[in-house]
């Protein structure tokens, strides 16, 4: 049996890192650290060690990026479940539990977050080892994050008598404090930063919540009972997992149980929950900047800028966040950056759709690109992976012009079947049954020209679709 079996929640839509983050790409899905995104950095945190296969849970709205991810990071493995729309981390974990159960996967569950960022793999690796000594007797465990400054964005735990050599039972949560109280707990010593990260075995789990949350675990046990196999994805019944109330891990069962333990972690934590925490977390060169794409500082100090489609220049400024977009840039006073969520509810309420989607949008064949756009006109790049197809389609109300930039398309129109090479071109006239399909071994990349009186993605009358799409 594993040591493990990983539980990757993958789940938040946030906004906290806006403009990268956007509802229809959150920042789990975002490379912020390196070249892989922080979902990939967190699976191959778990290379080399004795795990069952992951069960990553998402968003369906997330199901073919998430899918992607998994694919380029080379898990092929994973069960992705879906959850049809967030209800917090208690019943995510619940659905985890009762699958690892219907697969009669004993070993502990390891719930990891995909979001965050650890500098210190080793120390995390070492830390697992006490957990699963705990789990293994019966406790829900969870790391404490030793802390290395007041925080007051962060919950904290009290540790309580010890449990072994390296584990202690939980005393008390507390809820992110003012910074007088988390002073005195830095220099008590006895209180950590709640990490968000716990090792327990399923049943213990299912146990604890058939105690303290009944109406989660009924919900939850519907919802994986009618659950359906849709292509790589596990749906639960969406209406049985509605049912369920919302709620988090700690206040439905952590707080509330006596088999709460914790393990001490200090391994360079950070949840990224802002761009100051990203600041801190990010190398930086000799002038404390952070810098990431094409980016040119003189006489500035203290900068987070990220570059994401031009340069960006700066000149005798300090301690601020720079965050440029192909369609939105950010300028804020790096210590206030915990604030951006205001900004963000007032540019959603205003109707800006820079904070739900960005210009390059993913699908299951790949991704497009908005180029351009005018009242008939609008303009893609499209990238069609390797082998995979779009669905076979009509449009009433626009016509389709496809210049391939690089790869072969073969392009059904009607009945008639043809391919199109390099810098040819092909055009789709409006109501004409039409797909698009890469048989070749590199990706497809083409430009399309859409013109006509409605351009909407909403004009997509799909006739069959090999990804199960309505």
């Amino acid at each position: 049996m594993s040591l493990f079996t990983p539980v990757i929640l993958a789940g938040g839509n946030g906004v906290r890192l806006w403009p990268l983050s956007r509802r229809q790409r959150p920042k789990q899905f975002l490379s912020l650290e390196g070249e892989g995104s922080l979902l990939a950095n967190t699976l191959a945190r778990l290379e080399g060690l004795d795990m069952a296969a992951p069960i990553v849970i998402c968003h369906e709205a997330h199901r073919f990026l998430a899918a992607e991810q998994l694919r380029q990071a080379g898990v092929d493995e994973a069960t992705l479940l879906l959850e049809p729309e967030g209800r917090g981390t208690a019943p995510a974990i619940a659905l985890a539990a009762l699958l690892a159960r219907r697969q009669e996967r004993g070993a502990p569950l390891l719930v990891l977050p995909s979001d965050h960022h650890l500098a210190d793999d080793e120390a995390f690796r070492a830390a697992l080892k006490p957990a699963a000594r705990l789990a293994g007797a019966g406790h829900l465990v969870t790391f404490g994050v030793v802390p290395t400054r007041a925080e007051t964005g962060y919950g904290y735990l009290q540790a309580g008598e010890a449990l072994g050599e390296a584990g202690h039972a939980v005393a008390r949560f507390v809820e992110k404090p003012d910074l007088a109280t988390a002073e005195r707990f830095l220099a008590a010593g006895d209180h950590f930063w709640n990490s968000g990260i716990f090792v327990l075995r399923p049943d213990d789990y299912l146990d604890a919540l058939a105690a303290f949350a009944p109406a989660i675990l009924a919900a939850c046990r519907g919802a994986m009972d009618g659950a359906a196999v849709d292509l790589d994805f596990l749906r639960p019944a969406a209406r049985a997992f509605r049912e369920s109330p919302a709620g988090s891990i700690d206040v439905a069962v952590m707080e509330r149980t006596d088999r709460a333990a914790m393990v001490p972690l200090a391994a360079g934590w950070s949840d990224i929950g802002s761009w100051q925490a990203l600041w801190e977390a990010l190398p930086r060169d000799a002038d404390d900047n952070a810098l990431r794409g094409d980016v040119v500082c003189e006489q500035s100090r203290g900068l987070l800028v990220h570059a994401d489609s031009r340069l960006v220049a700066t000149l005798g400024v300090e301690d601020l966040v720079i965050v440029e977009t192909d369609d939105a840039v950010l300028v804020a006073k790096r210590a206030q950056s915990q604030q951006l969520r205001g900004l963000v509810e007032r540019l959603e309420a205003e109707g800006r759709t820079e904070t739900r989607s960005t210009t390059t949008v993913h699908r299951p064949w790949g991704h497009y690109q908005a180029v351009d756009a005018g009242p008939r006109h609008q303009v893609k790049r499209i990238t069609v992976r390797p082998g995979a197809r779009l669905s076979r389609q009509l449009h009433h109300h626009r016509a389709e012009h496809w210049v391939v930039v690089s790869g072969t398309a073969r392009v059904t129109l009607d009945d008639e079947v043809f391919l199109v090479g390099e810098n040819a071109s092909t055009f789709i006239p409006v109501g004409r049954v039409h797909c698009l399909e890469n048989p070749g071994l590199i990706p497809l990349e083409l430009i399309e020209v859409q013109s006509g009186s409605y351009l909407g993605e909403d004009d997509i009358v799909r006739l069959d679709d090999c990804y199960g799409r309505e």
